[in-house]
């Protein structure tokens, strides 16, 4: 098998797009669009991939990181011109190149693998990915000869009305013998309207020198779609959730209804689990096994262990346990780690903090900054006082610990093993274990005084 290598063209700034973002960088189901290519072209065995970078290059350099190589085009000159900008990497170098955008999200390995193998079956010096389109108004078009080769690309507005019948079109993607494409580079000049060097005029000088240019026709035209504005956008996430989805309950989780359901590409989730509708999961969430998620959760960058449900809740960058009860209406922010058998009920907000096995705050608390130990109860507002308007301070409370009802406690400050705090208690030293910490005024009791009240008031 000869050398492979990738082109990923990634520099236009999308003036269609209508953004101080650039285009590529659109997330489609929470990943760059670009990423997306990245992922699918890394699943094919290359030597080397070169994403060409030039509006926000150094957002696009962030997002990919080190996973590819970087061309920079200064100036958006065409797609010819930005091919050229890999020459430092690929010029003069035995092997394959597939040409990408960087704008097509849905594109497959496996449509790639299946480019790739018609090229190098073909014996081609480039082959073109193609696709059937009943509508193909705006796309140019595979004209073929009476063997079926194909003769050349014709743009829409250069055909003619029977050119214009044919539905099979350019998707914009291209294998190339890599040396063979190099050097032809340099033979495409810019003599057109818009002034620019085009990446299908490689195709017609390869015709014209009697290369053999192939073509390999899809049968899916969604995953050629570019996308050049918000409605593209939109459709690109509504075919990459329905793939998503379907894939998972291929793979037997259950959703309630697809159609509402949003689940990230980089998603993980365990047999028999449940998803239910308005659900979002964000980026690498990893849920367990027979999980109740939903409905109208989010779970952004999250591990949840098996057998726990959340509801109608928010967990965001942390790790829950088996077993555990959240919601409805909790929310659980980053950096807090919850046990297992846990219990966190409605309007419970827990932040950076991590709770120990069977522990459990069943309804509006507040627990900051804090460590709880085993099987501790939080009773109904209950809150960890973490904050003095300047610095942030830990609680701790030990295993078997009962905390009351309305209780504040001050942090730095240290609830010892089974200890119990009295309901309406404000404290602001340590408890030692196994006792019993009150701290609230003493309860005055005025009989008869609204009676005496109302007298005055009348006299």
């Amino acid at each position: 098998m000869a050398n492979r290598y990738a082109v990923i063209l990634a520099a236009g700034q999308g003036t269609r797009m209508k953004s101080k973002l650039y285009k590529v960088l659109h997330p489609v189901c929470g990943k760059s669009m670009v990423q997306h290519v990245v992922d699918q072209v890394n699943e094919l065995e290359l030597e080397k991939i070169i994403t060409i970078v030039g509006h926000g290059a150094e957002m696009v350099k962030e997002t990919l990181g080190e996973s590819v190589s970087y061309g920079l085009q200064e100036e958006q000159l065409g797609t010819a011109h930005a091919v050229m900008q890999a020459s430092e990497y690929l010029d003069g170098k035995e092997g394959v190149t597939i040409v990408l955008c960087g704008d097509t999200p849905l594109i497959t390995a496996e449509t790639m693998e299946a480019l790739l193998h018609c090229h190098e079956e073909e014996k081609a010096k480039a082959t073109i990915l193609t696709a059937h389109i009943e509508n193909p108004t705006g796309y140019g078009r595979i004209i073929r000869n009476a063997s079926g080769q194909v003769e050349r690309i014709v743009e829409e507005k250069d055909a003619s009305l029977e050119e214009k019948a044919v539905k099979e079109i350019n998707t914009g993607t291209y294998c190339f013998d890599n040396k063979i494409l190099f050097e032809v580079l340099q033979q495409v000049n810019n003599n057109n309207a818009q002034g620019e060097y085009y990446l299908p005029d490689v195709i017609e000088i390869l015709q014209k020198q009697g290369k053999v240019v192939a073509a390999y026709q899809t049968p899916l035209f969604e995953e050629t779609i570019g996308v050049n504005d918000r409605a593209a956008l939109s459709k690109a996430e509504e075919i990459m959730r329905k793939r998503i989805n379907e894939e998972h309950m291929r793979n037997g989780v259950t959703l309630i209804d697809p159609s509402q359901t949003y689940i990230s590409a980089d998603a993980v989730i365990g047999q028999d689990t449940v998803i239910y509708p308005g659900t979002f999961l964000h980026g690498e969430v990893i849920i367990g096994e027979e999980c109740e998620i939903g409905p109208h959760s989010e779970v952004k960058e999250s591990r949840i262990g098996n057998n726990t449900t959340i509801k109608q809740s928010v967990v965001h960058e942390s790790k829950v346990g088996d077993g555990v009860n959240i919601g409805p209406f909790a929310h659980i922010r980053p950096q807090s780690i919850l046990g297992d058998d846990i219990k966190i009920g409605n309007f419970v907000e827990v932040k950076k903090s991590t709770m120990g096995n069977g522990s459990k705050a069943s309804h509006l608390s507040y627990v900051g900054d804090a460590e709880i130990g085993e099987n501790v109860n939080l009773g109904c507002g209950s809150i960890t006082v973490n904050y003095d308007g300047k610095n942030k301070y830990l609680t701790k409370v030990e295993d078997g610990a009962f905390v009351g009802c309305n209780v504040n406690l001050i942090a730095p400050v240290t609830v010892g093993k089974d200890a119990f705090i009295a309901a309406g208690s404000t404290i602001t030293d340590n408890v030692p274990s196994d006792a019993l910490s009150i701290a609230r005024a003493r309860q005055t009791t005025k009989e008869k005084y609204v009676s005496k009240l109302q007298d005055k008031k009348n006299s």
